[in-house]
């Protein structure tokens, strides 16, 4: 798909774009409203494919739970596997799009990897993701920032303490949950990993008040993104901090999102969720 395509919709979710002019602007690069509408469902996300962990799975429990936040109780979406072994928490931190089926089905797939999983909402003190992505788009960036990082370290202290888990914490997020794992280093000293997928870099200024390790996984076409991460990786040198950055060359922003056909980088996504799973085995044993 041509790349101006990628780059249009990147602006579409992110800048943000209403829909008409998105579309208008997409009918023009095609030529034809009809190619225009042909190729939305493309790079939309197709929720119907979101599942490759059945919300059923036999081998999990799965719960909706809420812990308390700065604003007031979180919701949040909680998978582990059946038994009574402790387990190392992560917090799967949602797109822009909020805690949608998506984010639902990686935070099932991290707890069949040994994972007490969760996935909390962050529109939550806004009333909850809602069913409509553009809606969630406009309800995040309406968010008051210092409060979300702190609804987000809340959480590291709910699996922290939680009796299912062995008192390590991780976090990984996308997008806009990867630009907040990034915060929650800086602001929750007792995190004890965080994966980044392609999200915006910290101030660098803060990078000395980072404690966790950091795996960070960029798209090599993502400009966007991408022009942060000079001035972001000479803090973290210049601060003597742990990390590993790895670039897929070839891979938009959201590769790993296997629900937008068009951005999907499979062979990215792969090899960036087995470093991911050996990163936090890594770091996350008792």
């Amino acid at each position: 798909m041509d790349q101006k395509i990628i780059d249009l919709y990147d602006e579409y979710t992110h800048a943000p774009l209403d829909r008409r002019e998105f579309l208008q602007r997409l009918t023009r690069l095609t030529g034809s409203a009809a190619a225009a509408l042909a190729l939305v469902p493309l790079l939309e996300a197709n929720q119907a494919h979101a599942a490759l962990v059945a919300p059923d799975d036999a081998r999990l429990e799965t719960s909706r739970v809420t812990y308390p936040g700065a604003s007031g109780d979180i919701k949040a979406y909680l998978a582990h596997a059946k038994g009574t072994a402790r387990l190392p928490g992560v917090i799967v931190i949602h797109e822009n799009r909020g805690l949608n089926p998506h984010i639902e089905d990686v935070t099932r797939r991290m707890a069949l990897e040994g994972f007490l999983a969760l996935g909390p909402d962050l529109l939550s003190p806004a009333g909850g993701t809602p069913s409509n992505e553009d809606t969630a788009r406009d309800m995040i960036g309406k968010l008051d920032g210092p409060q979300t990082i702190q609804n987000v370290a809340a959480a590291v202290t709910f699996l922290a303490k939680h009796a299912q888990g062995n008192g390590k914490v991780g976090a990984m997020g996308f997008c806009w949950g990867g630009g907040m794992v990034g915060d929650l280093a800086v602001n929750a000293p007792t995190l004890n990993a965080g994966v980044v997928y392609y999200g915006r870099q910290p101030n660098a200024g803060d990078v000395p008040k980072m404690q966790a390790p950091l795996l960070l996984h960029y798209a090599g076409e993502d400009t966007r993104i991408n022009g942060g991460i000079p001035a972001f990786e000479e803090a973290l040198k210049q601060a003597s901090k742990r990390y590993t950055l790895h670039m897929y060359d070839g891979a938009q922003h959201a590769f790993n999102n296997d629900t937008s056909e068009a951005r999907y980088h499979k062979a990215a996504a792969d090899q960036a969720w087995a470093r991911t799973l050996a990163f936090f085995k890594e770091h996350l044993r008792a």
